[in-house]
């Protein structure tokens, strides 16, 4: 039995397919796509027609986007998706259940947000003719009342995203802690802290850490910047795992996440790569990654791929129709100004963002086969997004293998010992 997997990254998908033709190139786009009979992507955008109020925070826009592109994204191909992303809470807790309402009557399977934590949690199912596969979806970057909440016997659960929340410390010599702690004390920074853990309402520290507002420092002999995984959040995970054994014959574990290891957005946190080689060990099939607009490196752990990011599949990032008045307040615009004003704006007269790095408008979709648990094929082909073109046609993906994506992926993925060869504009990695 040949399981076949297609997937993309991000769809911040905002415009509707031009009408008639659909636009040059998607034809290639949507072949590739179609070889894998479970084709994944994350939708970044709540779905509605502003029949919910904005929260008044967001994940650095408020993305609403149509029910009308629904039709679009499954003639692509894609029958799977993610909810999961920093975007979820754009419009608050309606806007979470809204977004699932519609997505399920276009008759998309939809895994990473529900009404409860452990529906966000729960494994979502696509039977196909080679077999039945399961997708799992979560996401780290994520404001902290946007995780779902867990139902009891005595209260109801809150709808949210399937949260995955990490542990960050700092490692520092004697010489720096004792800097750090004299500093405290000169700026009563940890004062009310103190005051409350003495009360006993938090917890205490122990001997070799300190706080110093709230970041947290451990004594070491190598300065370094330490994360993990909470382990409630990756027992959940390991638990949703189990369960798709039983069901699925392939287990895919979606993760939108921007966190960075030391200074380059490309290079995945620590916590990150552990929670990807946990979902390994734990028995899925692959790991797909999205969030950072950008590729992230490609490894094979144990025989099944790890993709860190996949970049944006589409990226509509300045179509945006309407956002809330504390976003043009954000940007001291009134908030009875356009759209226009508020993007010329906040991009410093389109000068900088997203739409101004070709980074951003680079990505691959990748397809690939497995047998009994093993990895037998993996190819990528490389797509651009209409990088400098109108806002009117740009965001669009198209296969091309002249921009350097390929060379670039393959040479941020050799650190992990992954090795990918071109041939004929595809990526070929070796197994």
């Amino acid at each position: 039995m040949v399981l076949k997997h297609s997937a993309a990254g991000d769809l911040l998908m905002l415009r509707c397919l031009p009408v008639k033709g659909r636009y040059d190139g998607y034809d290639v786009v949507r072949e590739y796509l179609q070889r894998g009979e479970f084709c994944f992507a994350n939708l970044e955008a709540t779905v509605h027609r502003y029949e919910c109020p904005p929260s008044q925070e967001s994940g650095g826009s408020w993305v609403c986007t149509s029910p009308d592109v629904l039709a679009d994204v499954k003639d692509f191909g894609f029958n799977m998706i993610s909810l999961a992303n920093n975007h979820s809470l754009d419009f608050s807790f309606e806007g979470v259940v809204k977004t699932m309402d519609y997505v399920r009557q276009a008759g998309l399977p939809a895994a990473g947000t529900g009404n409860t934590l452990a529906e966000a949690a729960a494994p979502v199912y696509l039977d196909c003719q080679s077999g039945r596969y399961a997708l799992i979806a979560a996401t780290s970057s994520f404001s902290t009342y946007a995780m779902a909440g867990e139902q009891s016997a005595s209260m109801m659960g809150r709808p949210g995203v399937n949260g995955i929340r990490f542990e960050e410390s700092f490692h520092i010599r004697q010489d720096q802690m004792d800097m750090l702690k004299a500093l405290a004390r000169e700026t009563a920074i940890n004062a009310y802290a103190d005051i409350v853990r003495a009360e006993g309402y938090r917890p205490a520290i122990p001997e070799n850490q300190f706080e110093f507002g709230s970041i947290r420092f451990e004594l070491d002999d190598q300065v370094r910047r330490v994360t993990k995984v909470k382990e409630e959040d990756m027992k959940r995970i390991e638990k949703a795992i189990f369960e798709a054994q039983l069901q699925a014959d392939s287990i895919i574990v979606s993760l939108h996440a921007h966190e960075i290891s030391g200074t380059s957005k490309e290079a995945p946190d620590l916590f990150i790569q552990e929670f990807a080689h946990r979902c390994i060990d734990a028995g899925a099939h692959a790991v797909v990654g999205h969030g950072p607009h950008l590729l992230r490196p490609l490894e094979i752990y144990k025989g099944r791929p790890i993709f860190y990011s996949l970049g944006d599949f589409i990226l509509h990032n300045e179509n945006i129709r309407l956002g809330p008045a504390q976003w043009y307040n954000q940007y001291k615009v009134s908030p009875d100004a356009t759209m226009h004003e508020l993007f010329k704006t906040r991009s410093a007269n389109f000068t900088r963002g997203l739409q101004t790095d070709h980074k951003m408008f680079e990505a691959i979709i990748p397809y690939w086969e497995m047998e009994n648990g093993e990895l037998t094929k993996l190819q990528l082909m490389p797509v651009e997004l209409n990088f400098g073109l109108p806002r009117s046609v740009n965001g669009w993906p198209r296969f091309d293998s002249g921009k350097g994506i390929l060379e670039r992926l393959a040479a941020m993925s050799e650190s992990f010992g992954t090795r990918i060869t071109i041939k004929d504009g595809l990526g070929e990695v070796t197994l």
